[in-house]
């Protein structure tokens, strides 16, 4: 039984994806990452020797700490924010207890380009639909909560990409970009592609891609769900001029989308109320 300062893997499970996810540090030691370099999702990696240096930055935040087995060094990790004021538990068992239950990982965050405060900088389109929310919903949920996404002129993209380190998506002849032959059953969208490189397999997100790829390359047959999927799209992006009002917007829609592939596809409803007497 966890004690009162741990949090379980099943717990911590339910919260990855979701709004109401705590941030997550990884404090494994670099013998240990080695051996298995993936991450719980959303999880960033900090060094447990320089702690109360950087405990600071989580002033009042929630926090979860893993290490290798949840042992001493998750435990005195998260012991010390909570001295430095976060809400902070360990993660029973640590990445050991994750891995053996089976849960998602991710992969390649290392490679990433970052700005100067550590966070993940991309740049696309502006004037977002589809690909251009689902993806930083992802990476947002997923790979960084603290990503940075910047929306500027199609034939700037790359431009400032290079001038800015930011990485591009989204747009022809980049890595973060669809692939396959268009009009094929093989073309995939770039939501597809970060979900293969990121190595986020599962059979929630895997519906859901479904839904992205369907409504973002015309295949609205591909799922059922695609055609009020591309149509609530296409009405946030006219409901805002500004592409960054659209993308918190969007993140509501992406949120309740991904929970009803995690947790609602076998629930219906009808009317009227077959419990209610004439």
């Amino acid at each position: 039984m966890a004690l009162p300062i741990e949090i379980t893997v099943p717990q911590l499970a339910r919260l990855v994806g979701t709004p109401d996810a705590p941030i997550i540090i990884d404090v494994r030691i670099e013998e240990d990452f080695a051996t298995d370099p993936h991450l719980i999702p959303g999880s960033s990696r900090r060094d447990y020797r320089s702690c109360q240096e950087w405990a600071p930055v989580y002033l009042g935040k929630r926090i979860v700490v893993s290490c290798q087995k949840g042992l001493k060094l998750s435990q005195g990790v998260a012991a010390l924010l909570r001295h430095a004021g976060a809400d902070a538990v360990s993660l029973e068992g640590g990445f050991e207890g994750w891995v053996a239950a089976g849960e998602l990982l991710t992969k390649g965050t290392d490679a990433l380009r970052r700005d100067a405060q550590g966070r993940s900088l991309w740049v696309t389109r502006a004037r977002p639909k589809v690909d251009r929310i689902a993806c930083p919903w992802l990476i947002r949920r997923f790979v960084d909560p603290d990503a940075v996404f910047l929306y500027v002129a199609a034939s700037e993209v790359e431009a400032v990409a290079d001038r800015f380190g930011a990485m591009p998506f989204d747009v022809d002849g980049v890595f973060w970009s669809h692939r396959g032959p268009v009009g094929s059953t093989a073309h995939t969208c770039t939501f597809d592609t970060m979900l293969t490189e990121f190595g986020l397999l599962s059979p929630a997100l895997d519906r859901l891609a479904m839904i992205v790829r369907a409504a973002d390359t015309a295949r609205l047959d591909l799922a059922p769900q695609a055609a009020g999927f591309l149509a609530a799209s296409l009405g946030l992006s006219r409901m805002f001029s500004d592409d960054l009002a659209q993308l918190d917007a969007g993140m509501l829609l992406y949120d309740a989308f991904y929970r009803w592939c995690r947790d609602g596809t076998e629930e219906t409803h009808n009317w009227p109320n077959p419990g209610r007497k004439a």
